[in-house]
């Protein structure tokens, strides 16, 4: 008989229980990396270092999430503040590429995932871990970003996804928390699923799943619902350099800070509410609610400003390579050559946007009411009907026979062959 061997993983990454030592786990402080802390420890026997990233989540209390992961048996429990990286290395990219998914999701998660990865590669490296944990499932988007990631930057490491292993579903999950004492804030009754940071939050899961019925009351914790919002509209003028947000009603600010603000206006007047339906990177169609209120309004600033500044030809191409920079970024694709590509044409397009957008708040709405720049190309006395030296009228039935010269020859063919 020929000698019994273990089936290999399918993936060269992916731990073996042999192989997992010390464990660097991306840590929130929720339902599914909480059970995960402890699961591990038991599963693997194995030492946990607890990750915890701030990427700007609006509600964490850091060190209770600190003192948490310690509390389940942690042997390190470690907090980085990354939101300035965050904001300078992914947000920033994803403003000058007007990035949002199939036409509506600004990316949030999509952004913070290689990232996360990135620095549990360098705490695993710092600590001495063999391998690296995630709360990801096996049918999220998630668990692409972060694996391809960590399998790009350290190839040497090795990775485990316990929520995808043990496939608990999230009712499993509770009832596992409640038996092992693990403090948790989700519930049956209100089982979303939720992520935040700097640029947006997310809920998915439970009734939100269910295409016949709207959105709950209580899914929507940032944004003012529209119908709640002030009856008068709030203006802000949002200052750009480089094709980035530089000034907010005149006053400089840091990016991260600036972001802040705009969200904080754009909450109160119930700007930036998404029921979304999307395609995953794993080939679900899924429904996600997203709460975007500074990326929609900052974005739609973007976007103004650069048609002011390009010519129709760069306003007629950018779109189509802002939905490719878009699509990279969802598939977590952060060190594809091509985004690289694109980056760089990113970057000369944006190095002309540069002005002020006055973006006008109401009742969920964001409008851009002016529009100033130097880089401008608009000509008031040219765009009027008074007449104007500069501009020859008397030229304009030359242009439009030899513009429409192949058109009409193309016609008649047609029609001759038609007739005959």
């Amino acid at each position: 008989m020929p000698e019994h061997r273990p089936t290999p993983p399918v993936a060269g990454y992916l731990a073996q229980p042999h192989e997992v030592h010390r464990v660097v786990l991306l840590y929130s402080g929720g339902l599914d990396t909480s059970v995960m802390l402890k699961w591990i420890q038991d599963e693997y026997d194995a030492e946990v270092i607890a990750l915890c990233i701030d990427l700007g989540q609006p509600a964490d209390d850091f060190d209770a999430v600190r003192q948490k992961a310690l509390d389940l048996g942690a042997v390190e429990s470690l907090v980085v503040d990354a939101r300035e990286e965050f904001a300078r290395d992914y947000v920033a990219p994803a403003i000058r590429a007007n990035a949002r998914y199939q036409g509506g999701y600004p990316l949030f998660t999509s952004l913070g995932r290689p990232l996360l990865a990135k620095l549990a590669c360098d705490a695993a490296r710092e600590h001495s871990a063999d391998t690296i944990a995630h709360g990801c499932t096996g049918k999220g988007n998630d668990q692409v970003r972060i694996e391809a990631t960590i399998a790009t930057l350290a190839p040497d490491l090795k990775v485990i996804a316990p929520v995808r292993e043990w496939q608990m579903g999230r009712d499993e999950e509770i009832a596992y928390a409640i038996e092992h004492g693990i403090p948790i804030s989700s519930s049956v009754e209100r089982p979303y699923s939720i992520d935040d940071n700097l640029w947006g939050r997310s809920s998915e899961g439970g009734v939100i799943e269910d295409l016949d019925q709207p959105p709950p009351d209580d899914v929507f914790q940032l944004v003012t619902h529209p119908t709640l919002a002030p009856d008068r509209p709030e203006d802000i003028r949002i200052g750009f350099r480089d094709g980035l947000p530089v000034s907010l009603d005149d006053e400089e600010l840091p990016l991260v800070e600036l972001i802040r603000r705009v969200a904080e206006v754009a909450c109160r007047n119930g700007v930036g509410i998404l029921d979304h339906i999307e395609d995953r990177v794993v080939g679900l169609k899924v429904r996600d609610l997203y709460e975007v209120p500074a990326a929609t309004v900052i974005l739609d600033a973007h976007r103004e400003l650069e048609k002011l500044v390009c010519t129709g030809r760069e306003n007629h191409l950018k779109p189509t390579l802002d939905a490719l920079w878009a699509q990279l970024a969802y598939e977590g694709l952060w060190y594809e050559p091509l985004l690289d590509d694109i980056n760089a044409f990113m970057e000369r397009v944006n190095r002309k946007v540069e002005g002020v957008i006055t973006m006008r708040l109401y009742k969920g709405s964001a409008t851009a009411v002016t529009r100033s720049s130097p880089n401008a190309i608009y000509d008031r006395s040219l765009a009027t009907f008074n007449a104007d030296a500069s501009f020859s009228q008397g030229a304009a039935p030359g242009f439009i026979e030899l513009f429409s010269l192949q058109s009409r020859m193309a016609y008649r063919i047609a029609q001759e062959r038609d007739l005959g």
